[in-house]
């Protein structure tokens, strides 16, 4: 799938217009100002005009879209989870509390796995990074961010990008929290400290293809959802297009389950007649 993120500022019909152009069956749609994020009945229309699925939604948490659905936390979960009920998406992505945040921490830690398990939308929380004040000091804002600290969160997203910035590796991230798992938002990261969301197939420091094959090789249930930085495309729709098939191919070619094993054919008993 791929996410309506680099189009935040645009309206959603047009990246939902370009994803579905480029093949996609289905979407992670970001909540912003756009009503059409934000209303079941429009988004719905929407997803099917175009015919995508939506499969994700992502809470409004982002430092520009702070103020969609009030400034509480948990309050915009609960109208996350009610829009994916309405338009029949299983996840909902958040961020986690930022170190102030003392009362949705403990809500993530104590309320989160049951929520989820009432509602049938899975709430999960994705992974962030410090932010660099100098090339030898960052200053972490997000609290439960050590890979120790992960352990409470019952349900997590892993963000590749996120990870190159914060020194992790995503094999071995995934080999420890796989069974906490649900998501994955797919990029490359330059490797300079900050948070790129390259195109998958450009040159990292990430091993996507290895990871994903790691997925498929685990017959991962959850959803790749690809996202990226596209200002550099938006105004070029057909470098825009090709970024986003090119992206596609590239998760296909190394993301495929291996084939079920066929069971051995026994060979047929003859009998003989007296």
């Amino acid at each position: 799938m791929f996410s309506t993120a680099p189009w935040f500022r645009q309206p959603l019909k047009e990246a939902f217009r370009h994803i579905s152009a480029a093949g996609f069956e289905a979407v992670e749609v970001m909540v912003t100002q756009d009503p059409h994020t934000q209303e079941p009945h429009l988004l719905a229309e929407l997803a099917e005009e175009f015919g995508l699925a939506v499969e994700a939604i992502h809470a409004p948490f982002l430092l520009v879209t702070r103020g969609v659905w009030g400034s509480e936390p948990v309050g915009k979960i609960y109208r996350a989870v009610h829009l994916a009920e309405e338009v029949g998406a299983s996840l909902v992505v958040v961020h986690p509390p930022y170190r102030w945040q003392m009362r949705y921490r403990r809500w993530i830690e104590s309320s989160l796995a049951e929520f989820s398990a009432r509602t049938g939308v899975t709430v999960a929380v994705e992974n962030m990074f410090p932010v660099k004040l100098s090339a030898e000091r960052g200053l972490t804002f997000h609290a439960g961010q050590d890979l120790d600290e992960l352990e409470s969160v019952p349900f997590l997203v892993l963000d590749t990008s996120h990870a190159a910035v914060a020194g992790h590796d995503v094999r071995q991230f995934y080999g420890r929290f796989r069974d906490k798992l649900q998501h994955v938002h797919l990029s490359q990261n330059a490797g300079r400290g900050w948070d790129s969301h390259l195109p998958v197939y450009q040159e990292g420091v990430l091993p996507l293809s290895g990871f994903l094959e790691d997925l498929a090789a685990d017959a991962f249930a959850g959803a790749v959802s690809i996202e990226l930085d596209l200002r550099p495309y938006l105004r070029d729709p057909e470098a825009l297009h090709e970024v986003l098939v090119r992206n596609k191919d590239f998760c296909e070619a190394s993301f495929t389950p291996p084939a079920p094993q066929r069971a051995p054919r026994r060979a047929r008993a003859r009998t003989r007649q007296a």
